[in-house]
């Protein structure tokens, strides 16, 4: 549960009461009415009024940029294996990080101007 004066973002709008998507809040109340389906009450200082919001309708701002900036960092790291030809770090990010066991790797082994042809290919796509 979200504590009081929280900073917020509206990341849906699923009872579709044409709420601000993307627009910062503040909780400053919960609706604790069993009947009702609406978990907290927002502010949204930009357009000056309170909404009634289910909580799978709003995030928290940290949460939404960790995930913001674990998305570039991934980017990063694509673009410098590509950069630096590194097949491992290139087949590791876009598998997850999980380490494969020795056995299971492929007997298949590509030639690095066949991969650097195939990564082209696709970014062509």
């Amino acid at each position: 549960m979200l504590r009081l004066g929280q900073k917020v973002v509206i990341v849906a709008d699923s009872f579709e009461q044409n709420l601000p998507i993307g627009e910062y809040g503040y909780i400053i109340a919960y609706d604790r009415n069993a009947d009702n389906v609406f978990d907290y009450v927002i502010r949204i200082p930009k357009a000056g009024k309170h909404y009634f919001v289910p909580g799978a309708d709003i995030e928290l701002e940290e949460v939404l940029i960790q995930q913001e900036v674990d998305r570039l960092e991934r980017e990063a790291l694509i673009d410098f294996a590509l950069a630096t030809k590194n097949e491992e770090l290139f087949r590791r990010i876009m598998n997850g990080d999980a380490e494969e066991p020795v056995a299971e790797i492929s007997k298949e082994v590509q030639a690095k101007e066949d991969f650097i042809k195939q990564i082209n290919l696709k970014a062509w796509i």
